[in-house]
C-alpha cells in the first residue's frame, strides 16, 4: 500500500504527498487539468505549444532550466488529450528551489515577442520533423479524424494543424494561460525524501499567495454512438502498409474500462499472446501487431494494428483479426490466462510504483480522476474482472457498425 497525505490550499491547489526515506531525490510534479481536448478546432496545439513556453522564462525567472541543473536537477514535460504534466527531480537539499521555480511560473510567464517566436519555432520544427518528415507521422491525424471528426478528441495533441501554431498571437496565448494555468485547476504531487512537515511549510511558503484563477469551463460534448462501419484508404511514401482497426469504447470511468483493458491484454502482453502467436509467428501476415487501448478519460478507443508482411492483403489482415476476436466472443478465456495476466498486471503495478518518478505523476493522475488513493485499488479492479465480463464487452463492442478502419498504404 502506498501511503498518500493530502491537503488543498485556499486557492485550489491540490497537493498529495508519499514520503519515501530511501532515496535521496525528491520528485516535484505538476499536474494541469489542460490537454488538447481543451482547445477549438481552429486553434489546436496550444497544450502543446505551453509545454515548451512553460519553460521559456518568467519576469523573475529569465531560464528555467538553469536554476535546476545547476542544483543537480533535472525536468522535463508532456501534453496529453486529458492534461499536461510537468515533473522536477531535485536532491532534497535543493528541493525548496523546485518549488519556487513551479510556482514562479504558475503565477506569471514571461509573455514577450522573443519568447512566443523561440518556442513556436521549436514547436514548428517537432511538427516537422514528428508528422510531416518521418514514415506514418501523420498516422494520428487520419485515425483522429476519422473516429472523432469535429469531436475535441478529433485532432492530435502535436495539433490539427501547423498553421494554427504559426498565426498564435501573444493575445491568444495570455488568453490561454490564464485560462487554464492556475492554482485551482493544478495538482502538485511531491514524492521522495521530503516529510510531510516540510512540504507543507514549502509549498504554504511558496503558493500561497498565488490568486485562484476563473477557468474555462469544460463543455465536452458526448461522442454520439456510430451507426455504420468507416472505411479510410490512404497512400504515402512508407516502407510497409499499416493496418489500423479502432472500435469506440467507454471512458476511464465507464463500467467497460477495466474489461477493455484486460481484453487487450488477453490479445496483445508479450510474445506469448494470441496476436502475436497467431499473427506474426504462425500466419505470418504481420511483421509486428497489437492490440491496445487508448485509456481517455472521455470515451476512447480499442486498437487492433498490424504492419503488413509481404504478401498481406487487407482482406487476409481482416479475416485475420475477425478470427481473433470472434475467439474471445465465443469462448470465454481460461483461468490460466486470466491468472497469468493478473499476475503479468499486478508484478508491474509494483514495479511500476517503485520507480518514485513515475509515482509522482501517477498519484496526481489519479487524484485529477477524482483520488490519488485509487492508486491502492487497481490491482483489485483489475483482478475483479472475469472471463465472462470480458467476453460480454468483446461482443458489445466488436461489431462493425463500431468500427473504423484505416489502411494506411505503402506507395508502390
Amino acid at each position: 500500500m502506498i501511503a498518500i497525505n493530502k491537503f488543498t490550499l485556499d486557492n485550489g491547489l491540490r497537493v498529495v504527498h508519499h514520503e519515501d526515506k530511501t532515496s535521496p531525490m525528491v520528485i516535484v510534479n505538476t499536474l494541469y487539468d489542460v490537454g488538447s481536448k481543451d482547445e477549438t478546432i481552429d486553434k489546436t496545439g496550444f497544450a502543446h505549444l505551453f509545454e515548451h513556453l512553460m519553460f521559456g522564462g518568467t519576469p523573475n525567472v529569465p531560464s528555467f532550466d538553469d536554476p535546476i541543473q545547476k542544483a543537480g536537477g533535472e525536468n522535463n514535460a508532456w501534453t496529453c488529450t486529458d492534461y499536461t504534466n510537468y515533473y522536477v527531480v531535485m536532491p532534497r537539499n535543493n528541493v525548496e528551489i523546485a518549488f519556487w521555480l513551479e510556482a514562479d511560473r504558475m503565477n506569471c510567464l514571461d509573455f514577450s515577442q522573443k519568447s512566443l517566436e523561440v518556442q513556436r519555432h521549436v514547436v514548428c520544427e517537432e511538427f516537422k520533423q514528428r508528422c510531416l518528415n518521418q514514415p506514418y507521422g501523420n498516422l494520428h491525424h487520419y485515425i483522429k479524424k476519422l473516429c472523432f471528426g469535429t469531436h475535441p478528441y478529433g485532432w492530435p495533441t502535436i495539433g490539427l494543424d501547423l498553421a494554427h501554431i504559426e498565426q498564435a498571437t501573444i493575445e491568444d496565448v495570455k488568453n490561454f494561460f490564464y485560462s487554464h494555468y492556475a492554482p485551482n485547476n493544478a495538482i502538485l504531487s511531491v514524492v521522495g525524501n521530503i516529510s510531510l512537515e516540510e512540504t507543507k511549510r514549502l509549498v504554504h511558503k511558496w503558493y500561497d499567495a498565488l490568486p485562484a484563477r476563473d477557468i474555462t469551463p469544460r463543455a465536452i460534448p458526448k461522442l454520439e454512438k456510430q451507426e455504420e462501419e468507416k472505411y479510410m484508404e490512404v497512400e504515402e511514401d512508407v516502407p510497409t502498409t499499416y493496418f489500423c482497426r479502432m472500435y469506440h469504447t467507454g471512458g476511464r470511468f465507464s463500467s467497460d474500462f477495466w474489461p477493455s483493458d484486460f481484453v487487450s491484454d488477453v490479445l496483445s502482453n508479450g510474445r506469448s499472446s494470441r496476436v502475436y502467436q497467431s499473427l506474426v509467428k504462425e500466419k505470418k501476415l504481420f511483421t509486428q501487431a497489437s492490440a491496445y487501448i487508448s485509456g481517455d478519460i472521455e470515451e476512447g478507443l480499442f486498437f487492433l494494428t498490424g504492419k503488413f508482411a509481404e504478401g498481406t492483403t487487407y482482406s487476409l489482415a481482416d479475416e485475420a483479426f475477425e478470427e481473433l476476436i470472434d475467439e474471445i466472443k465465443s469462448s470465454v478465456v481460461t483461468d490460466y490466462e486470466t491468472q497469468k495476466l493478473r499476475n503479468i498486471f499486478e508484478s508491474k503495478t509494483i514495479t511500476d510504483n517503485m520507480v518514485l518518478m513515475d509515482l509522482a505523476s501517477d498519484l496526481a493522475y489519479y487524484e485529477l480522476l477524482g483520488d490519488a488513493g485509487a492508486i491502492n485499488q487497481q490491482v483489485a479492479l483489475y483482478g475483479a474482472v472475469t472471463p465472462e465480463m470480458a467476453q460480454q464487452f468483446a461482443r458489445e463492442t466488436f461489431v462493425r457498425n463500431n468500427s473504423n478502419t484505416l489502411l494506411y498504404k505503402a506507395k508502390k
